[in-house]
């Protein structure tokens, strides 16, 4: 089969590597467009070298941790050299960093790759908009041009948010691109934060042996999150010896002789040796040209897009955590190559956040898709809903599996698949048959009438909709 496409003149300038990026530049060489990606750092972004593969990574050390933990009570003892019973599993965090710094590594270098084998120019230096049809460029080298483009796609990405009374310094007080650095197991890390990337970060660092201190300035951790979900993350953070402080706010973090202390808006002090400030990010646009282009912004500094990632300027498209649309790499990917179907005249369907599948990587691991809890209170006479425990469940019982559920939203009447949320181990692969439902409409008949392995943890999927069947 023949993929090759005839140009098409159209000539694309894509200012950022990352996911949103990369994707739009390997979906416009492939419908024939002349491509260019300047990119400052090295391709994937800060997705790849800094966010999403570093931290993932170290997640899975973590949660192979967790694994060893729960072995015991599957009959799995561990002795030491002398042959009694004995605690002898530790993390080498700096053997587990230079893994996880050469993860990225190789994926940033296959990326590039991919682009290259593409026909894609990628350019390694900075860009800022000139106006609606041009790019400035300076090459890493310091070499200086402008480019024409009769497209534009902007996916510069974000960074993290630094509070003037908590700088990080790279080595006691830390943002989360600084972690890769340590060598060490931090002895106390304190988390300042406790949405996604503080949960995420707590929730590993613990299960790596770290005392866990996390500061939480709402009434529990990951506000915004399906709240029995955040239920149960916290009451595991908590049995485990987390110590989560609730609506508890930091002033400041300054260094001490031996490590850090958190000084907290009610005059609490909390010591600790390190501390990781998860305290929101901000998009990377300024300087960026916007205004030159007139390109609307959000007062947060986002790129204002609709459904097929066009700004308000024509022929100007923007893609990921610059948009503010939903911080995920997936949804960043989907942005730029819906951003070059439409440019370049090829079908396309405008982004559904409503179809968009998350996951937030703790121990256990929360997947949510379509509908949420606060929908359905505001729509309870139109929806039914249902949560099975997972620790009914045979499979997760023979895992050792304790905590978790699977909950499902469905339309009263039609029985049509709404949303659901999955808590529990790999909660991101269990997540897949929900989306797919949601997607297609699928209704919880279908779901159930669907043959799953017995024993699996899948089959409280299939449960959980035939019990729904009997509320419609």
């Amino acid at each position: 089969m023949n993929t090759e496409f005839e140009s098409t003149g159209d000539r694309v300038v894509i200012i950022g590597g990352g996911p949103g990026g990369y994707e739009a530049a390997l979906v416009a060489a492939q419908l024939g467009a002349d491509v260019m990606l300047v990119e400052r750092n090295r391709c994937g972004g800060a997705a790849v070298l800094t966010d999403v593969v570093p931290s993932k990574s170290l997640i899975a050390t973590a949660e192979m941790m967790e694994e060893i933990g729960r072995s015991e009570s599957l009959g799995i003892r561990i002795y030491d050299s002398e042959g009694d019973d004995g605690d002898t599993v530790v993390a080498d965090l700096k053997a587990v960093n230079k893994r996880i710094l050469s993860l990225a590594d190789a994926q940033a270098n296959d990326i590039y790759e991919a682009l290259v084998r593409a026909g894609v120019k990628v350019i390694q230096g900075s860009a800022t908009l000139a106006d609606r049809d041009h790019v400035n460029v300076v090459e890493e080298g310091g070499t200086e041009y402008t480019l024409e483009a009769s497209t534009i796609l902007l996916s510069v990405g974000s960074h993290p948010r630094e509070l003037d009374s908590a700088k990080p310094d790279g080595e006691r007080i830390l943002s989360w691109t600084q972690l890769y650095d340590l060598d060490e197991i931090p002895e106390h890390l304190i988390v300042v934060g406790s949405g996604v990337t503080g949960a995420e970060f707590a929730s590993a660092y613990r299960a790596l042996g770290t005392k866990v201190t996390l500061v939480s300035s709402r009434e529990k951790v990951l506000p915004g999150q399906d709240e029995d979900a955040a239920d149960v993350l916290e009451f595991v953070f908590r049995n485990k010896g987390m110590n989560v402080l609730s609506r508890s706010r930091a002033d400041s973090v300054k260094r001490t002789e031996k490590g850090v202390e958190v000084t907290l808006s009610d005059g609490r002090r909390v010591e600790g040796s390190h501390c990781l400030m998860a305290v929101g990010s901000i998009p990377n646009t300024e300087g960026l040209g916007l205004s030159a282009a007139k390109v609307r912004v959000a007062e947060s500094g986002h790129i204002k897009v609709d459904g097929v990632s066009r700004t308000s300027r024509s022929g100007v498209y923007a893609a990921g955590d610059c948009t503010g649309v939903l911080p995920l790499a997936s949804v960043a990917a989907m942005q730029g190559r819906i951003a070059m179907f439409h440019a370049l005249g090829d079908a396309v369907q405008p982004l559904k956040i409503r179809h968009v599948a998350s996951n937030v990587f703790t121990a256990p691991e929360i997947a949510t898709v379509g509908f949420t809890q606060s929908d359905y209170r505001e729509n309870s006479t139109d929806i039914d809903t249902v949560m099975l425990p997972l620790d009914t469940n045979p499979r997760a019982k023979m895992l050792g599996i304790k905590d978790g559920f699977v909950k499902l939203f469905a339309r009263r009447g039609s029985g049509s698949i709404l949303g659901g949320v999955v808590v529990g181990p790999r909660a991101s692969e269990l997540i897949l048959p929900i989306t797919m439902a949601v997607e297609n409409r699928l209704t919880v008949d279908q779901l159930s009438a669907s043959f799953v392995v017995y024993p699996s943890v899948s089959g409280s999927l299939t449960e959980a909709s035939r019990q729904l069947h009997r509320h419609l």
